[in-house]
């Protein structure tokens, strides 16, 4: 199968109540037509809340893939249409877990190069409307992947993503998730050359 972008989603920031609390988030997403510019820190269209948690040039394009989808919605037992997670591209064909820290894609026109995984929050259990749910989705290793962005460029539903440059270590963005989360005494293994240098400090100043 080819590797396709089957969803472009993007979303403005609103604030809405969760509980007793106001937050204030980009996570909602709807799906567009038409070719979307990607560039500077995200997509045209698109904003997200808290940029340091959730945007800037490391994490300016959310991907998750549709057969991981697939997966929850057995979980859940219940339809998931895309932009659900809160990402910005739903693709199809391309296993988006086992994208290694700094491959680089080409989707539609853009470059872009995975950075690191996505991190549950209390955001995603709010748009879930489920408390566990962060347990939960950092249990699945089905982390999907945050993307800088390279070269800038347009993407549209139906565009190919093509590996363009693989690095030659062998960590994932599914094992990056398990080493964060459960197995810190591997924390080392993440000081590959592609690693981000926030990233970089903050393993640094762990072991």
């Amino acid at each position: 199968m080819n590797a396709l972008v089957q969803s472009v989603n993007i979303g403005a920031v609103r604030t809405v109540r969760y509980g007793s609390q106001i937050i204030t988030t980009g996570i909602f997403k709807e799906p567009v037509s038409g070719p979307v510019a990607v560039r500077g820190v995200n997509l045209r269209g698109d904003d997200q809340a808290d940029r340091e948690a959730h945007g800037g040039d490391v994490r300016a394009v959310y991907a998750y893939a549709r057969e991981d989808y697939l997966w929850w919605e057995r979980e859940l037992e219940r339809p998931m249409p895309p932009g659900e997670f809160g990402e910005n591209l739903t693709t199809v064909g391309i296993d988006v877990n086992e994208a290694l820290i700094g491959e680089r894609w080409r989707v539609g026109t853009a470059l872009l190069q995975i950075t690191v995984p996505r991190v549950p929050c209390y955001k995603l259990a709010m748009k879930m409307n489920e408390p566990r749910f962060i347990k939960r989705f950092a249990q699945a290793l089905r982390p999907g992947a945050y993307l800088s962005i390279v070269e800038e460029g347009e993407i549209e539903l139906g565009s190919r993503i093509q590996i363009a440059q693989r690095p030659a270590h062998a960590v994932t963005i599914a094992e990056m998730t398990k080493i964060y989360l459960f197995e810190r005494h591997r924390l080392r293994e993440l000081l590959v050359p592609e690693l981000h240098p926030s990233w970089r400090d903050w393993v640094l100043a762990q072991i």
